[in-house]
């Protein structure tokens, strides 16, 4: 019975706050409802004023009447002729006074103010239908989810707890009760159509907006928690049978969860777009520049946690496109690098690639695989034909933490030099190594070199974070007691605001708070931060730096860290990049110009004899033995280490005769030595107590090395030298000795950095050189002053090489055809006409001419809305075109069906366009879709009753079909969700793009008003860049048909507006009325 009564009471509790919180909008109603009483009551008051006057003027005249009507009856003659006369006089004037209301009515159609005021109603209808559109998604949030869940959390095997589902949905149902009176409103001012009014109503809701607030700043912790539910398979499962609802129309819990955060920004550009087509003098103007106001200061303040939110979003999206799932994406710790189609290389035996041949339609189809990166793991799954995503079973989730990338295989290799000419020199290798398990190794080959060199800096850049953050954890937690958590929290400029920087809660990849608003001092301090380096702040740096810096400070910044490392970081950071457990115990200078650095250093790495002078390959160095008995083995190669032998250099580059060089020993090798050997490196004086056994220094001829530099990897002689910590000075080792090592490791580090850096520059941001010649010879110069340093390790020696050899030559395989090179083409043959050119060559070489005008665009012109400026010709050139393009080619379609005077020609003309859209569509053209149905939906044609009266049935549904998927409809919604599940290459619509990046601007300046960089802002637009560039790097491989480009290109066979609609007026003319 007790317990009878608990439930009850529970439910009742349940329904008394869902009586409250109605009760509490209804007064509000009330509220509302009395303040238009008053203003109603005050204008009766004010109507009956007026009609009191006007009933004492008609009293005035009606007596003025009376007055005058004893001459007017004296006057009146009942001659029939007068009459007449009267009667065409009435009739006359009638006529006159009709012609000239006419004249005045057409007069104001035309002119400009009627114009504004019809685009002005237009914007308010859209509005009307958007926010029908908003409340009905969040009814469905509601009804469709929360509710249902709500039921689920009171089961006896609650699937999720009720503190979860508020945790998830927050404050949404509040906001759908918002919306609905909102909406009420909108629907009542247009029953007052044409006079709209709406400032009123927008002075109610925004007082209520401030609830926004709460939702937007708990977002991201929203989806966390939906993130860790869905690791329940029970509320997976269950969480999939709400979203199969047909109401949901295949979106997910996510997406609606998404829909809150972007409609304050949308009522901005709603108000934005009204005061642009309402007059100065117009009686709403200052409300709604009040408004407008009001929600850009709630839009700032809600702004970052947006741009915070969005890699989560990205990650649960791509999860739930895996059929099996994957609980990795579950993490929220796990950033989204990038994505893309790969060709795997079927089998790798006995580390010989099989001979396959590149072209080999079988391995394009059966090898082709969609890749995720992160910044933990690399994903590789098959797609499906309905879009979904499977798993590999072998090596379908590989840890990034347990591979080792090759970019070039041995030179020595017969086998590799082979598959280098087999495959162009477009594959790449992972190594994995699992634990307990046999290791394999994973071909992928790139669509282009270009995209190779991309995929290799961004798989290169995760692994050596995730390398550093180990070696630093490792490092400080065992050696320094110092953990890495404790390490950022000492150095207060990585997580606390200040005057020149401002942090944002979430972590980036590398477990550091990012950046929401810093002076580009700061920025550029964090761009060569030897510590770590964040992969999604570096893309998002390259990308935005144009706004707020130019490239020469950029590269001015890197080649001062190179040049001058002590003088160039602050000293904070060097004294964190060498924590011990031990005090500092003296000041040491590195040379006559460093700065004294009070901290004391480990002690120099270890010196031994070598049992054999002959040359042997640089082998991948790997802490197998641990460095004390608490501590795991950790790989810390590098991609280009691992790779390739340590090749020669030329005696003005190679390094001292007595320069150590690091080598690795099995640890089953160095446990099977002969004793002397061992007895030998044991006794040595060099040796620190510390270092592993299987670690040791030969040199060429066996001699004793003498220099304090050795050629090792920045992070293997951090780790040496932090690994006698605790120990003391061996004997032997004089200061000198220990403050080289020191000068060693940061200048080996600082090099690395600089070379990361520019690697990732050049790799993935070559227009920048392309553009900027200046820009490229002081990066080379730059490189060939790297490459003198006698210091250099082989692997840097490499990276530099490489990143010159990218820098100084033209990729043979990225010569892409231009749309220019295809207009000047004189030696093409004639041109074919319409009706000859088969639908399947037409849809081929649109998609090729859509694509080539979509890559040539230079990702700068993206930034600061160029395209909306009167210089738009001059600032964003490529866009221009690619907007002139699109309207070229929708302006063909439309005067060829045009160009026929019969109405079976004209439909078989709509027939064959459709069928050429629907091959774009198979071809992932969805910008090719659109120029097609829009110059169908032109008035020109849509109207042709007719013609369209002989269109079949099939293609009427296949034109729909295709029209939904381009929609503008909830920005893009469909389209954007195709996009997600199609496989590149493909070619989207830029609006769409254009239309996000507005979006982006309108809601937030570059800079704060202290004149730091919006840096949250330079990542959201850095997300949609990466994008777009995914979809242009992958390039189709279609062949060139001059004859069917000639005719998409001609300009001759176009119409103008005006012309095409007089020729559909006289092909089918008006109907009488």
């Amino acid at each position: 019975m007790e317990a009878i009564h608990q439930a009850s009471y529970a439910d009742i509790l349940i329904e008394r706050e869902v009586l409250m919180q109605k009760y509490i909008h209804l007064v509000q109603i009330v509220e509302t409802e009395k303040i238009a009483a008053n203003q109603l009551r005050h204008q009766l008051e004010d109507q009956d004023t007026e009609i009191e006057r006007l009933k004492s003027e008609i009293i005035a005249l009606n007596k003025t009447k009376e007055r005058m009507r004893p001459y007017q009856s004296n006057q009146e003659e009942d001659d029939p002729d007068i009459k007449k006369i009267k009667k065409v006089q009435s009739f006359m004037r009638g006529w006159l006074c009709r012609r000239k209301w006419k004249t005045i009515v057409q007069d104001y159609i035309c002119s400009p103010h009627a114009e504004s005021m019809r685009k002005r109603n237009q914007i308010v209808f859209t509005m009307v239908e958007a926010e029908s559109e908003y409340v009905h998604q969040l009814y469905i949030l509601v009804n469709c989810f929360l509710r249902p869940l709500r039921m689920a959390a009171s089961s006896k095997k609650p699937p999720i707890s009720h503190d979860d589902v508020s945790s998830i949905f927050l404050n949404s149902e509040t906001i759908m009760f918002l919306h609905e009176i909102f909406h009420q409103g909108l629907k009542a001012r247009l029953a007052n159509w044409p006079t709209l009014i709406l400032a009123d109503l927008f002075d109610i809701l925004l007082p209520m907006l401030n609830i926004y607030q709460e939702f937007v700043r708990n977002h991201q912790y929203s989806l966390q928690v939906l993130a860790n539910c869905k690791q329940n398979r029970d509320f997976d499962k269950l969480l999939k049978q709400y979203e199969a609802n047909p109401a949901c129309e295949g979106r997910m819990l996510e997406t609606f969860l998404t829909y809150p955060m972007f409609q304050i920004p949308r009522y901005i550009i709603t108000i934005h777009e009204l005061l642009a087509h309402t007059p100065h003098e117009h009686v709403e103007r200052k409300s709604l520049e009040f408004a407008k106001s009001k929600l850009e200061d709630l839009s700032r303040i809600m702004h970052d946690e947006v741009s915070d939110t969005e890699n989560i979003r990205k990650n649960l999206a791509i999860e739930r496109m895996i059929v099996e799932g994957c609980d990795i994406l579950l993490d929220t710790s796990q950033t989204f690098i990038r994505q893309g189609s790969l060709i795997q290389v079927p089998s790798v035996e006995k580390g010989k690639l099989s001979k396959v041949r590149l072209g080999s339609l079988s391995l394009k189809k059966e090898g082709e695989r969609q890749c995720f990166l992160f910044t933990k793991h690399f994903l590789i799954c098959t797609r499906s034909s309905g879009g979904k995503l499977h798993l590999l079973k072998t090596g379908g989730v590989l840890s990034l933490i347990e591979c080792t990338l090759i970019e070039e295989s041995d030179a020595s290799d017969d086998d590799s030099k082979g598959s280098g000419q087999v495959f162009g020199h477009l594959d790449f290798k992972i190594v994995v190594e699992p634990p307990g398990a046999a290791p394999f190794t994973v071909v992928l080959l790139a669509p282009s070199r270009q995209e190779k060199a991309a995929w290799m800096s961004d798989i290169s850049q995760c692994v050596d974070n995730i390398r550093c953050n180990g070696l630093m954890t490792i490092v400080f937690e065992e050696n320094s007691k110092v953990t890495v958590p404790h390490m950022i929290k000492s150095d207060a400029r990585l997580h606390k605001d200040d005057i020149d920087i401002c942090f944002s809660k979430t972590l980036n990849s590398c477990k550091v708070p990012q950046i929401r608003y810093a002076s580009v001092e700061r920025l550029l301090e964090r761009l060569t931060d030897l510590r770590f380096l964040s992969i999604d702040f570096l893309n998002t740096f390259l990308h935005t730096y144009r706004i707020f810096t130019t490239a020469a400070q950029v590269l001015a910044k890197l080649s001062d860290i190179y040049k001058r490392p002590f003088t160039s970081i602050p000293v904070r950071s060097l004294e964190l990049f060498f924590a011990t457990s031990q005090n500092s115990r003296g000041e040491h200078l590195v040379d006559g110009k460093s700065p004294r650095l009070c901290r004391k250093f480990s002690s120099p790495p270890p010196r031994a004899v070598s049992r054999t002078s002959s040359p042997v390959r640089a082998r991948k160095l790997s802490l197998t033995s641990p460095l004390n008995s608490r501590i795991g083995a950790l790989d810390l190669t590098t991609a280009s280490a691992s790779s390739s032998p340590t090749t020669p250099h030329s005696p003005a580059t190679s390094p001292p005769p007595h320069t150590a060089v690091l080598e690795s020993a099995p640890v089953e090798r160095a446990a099977v030595e002969s004793s002397p050997a061992v007895d030998a490196t044991e006794l040595s004086p060099g040796r620190s107590p510390s270092t592993p056994r299987h670690l040791r220094y030969r040199q060429p001829g066996g001699q004793m090395a003498d220099s304090s530099h050795c050629s090792v990897s920045p992070a293997s002689a951090f780790a040496i030298a932090t690994a006698a910590a605790g120990h003391g000075s061996p004997p032997g080792f004089n200061n000198t000795d220990r403050i080289c090592d020191k000068e060693f490791i940061i200048r080996r580090t600082a090099t690395n950095r600089v070379l990361n850096v520019l690697r990732h520059w050049v790799s993935k941001h070559a227009q920048d050189f392309e553009l900027n010649n200046e820009l490229k010879m002081n990066v080379l110069n730059l490189l060939e002053e790297v490459l003198r340093d006698p210091d250099l390790l082989p692997q840097e020696r490499k990276a530099a090489a490489n990143i010159l050899r990218a820098l100084s030559q033209d990729d043979q395989d990225d010569i892409h055809l231009k749309l220019e090179d295809i207009i000047q083409l004189t030696d093409c043959p004639k041109a074919e006409c319409f009706e000859t050119l088969p639908a399947m060559e037409l849809a081929e070489q649109i998609t090729l001419l859509d694509h080539i005008v979509f890559r040539s665009i230079p990702y700068e012109e993206f930034l600061g809305q160029g395209w909306m400026k009167l210089d738009k010709n001059e600032r964003t050139p490529y866009i221009m075109k690619t907007s002139q393009h699109f309207n070229d080619m929708s302006n063909l379609v439309a005067s060829q069906i045009m160009n026929y005077a019969d109405i079976s020609s004209r439909a078989n003309a709509i027939e064959k366009w459709v069928a050429v859209a629907d091959i774009c569509r198979c071809l992932h053209n969805y910008n090719g879709m659109l120029e097609i149905t829009s110059a169908l939906n032109r008035t020109a044609i849509y109207r042709l009753k007719k013609t369209w009266a002989k269109v079949s049935k099939q293609t009427k549904a296949l034109m729909d079909k295709l029209q939904k998927t381009v929609s503008s409809e909830g920005r893009f919604k469909n389209l954007r969700e195709t996009l997600k599940n199609c496989n590149p290459p493909a070619v989207p619509y830029l609006g769409m793009y254009l239309t996000d990046l507005a979006f982006i601007e309108e809601g937030t300046p570059n800079f704060t008003e202290e004149g730091l960089v919006n840096f949250s802002k330079m990542r959201m637009i850095s997300h949609i860049i990466r994008e777009i560039r995914q979809f242009q790097q992958t390039s189709y491989r279609i062949d060139h048909q001059p004859k069917v480009t000639q005719y998409l290109l001609d300009k001759a066979l176009i119409i103008d507006e005006d012309t095409l609609y007089e020729l559909s007026l006289k092909v089918e003319p008006r109907l009488p009325a």
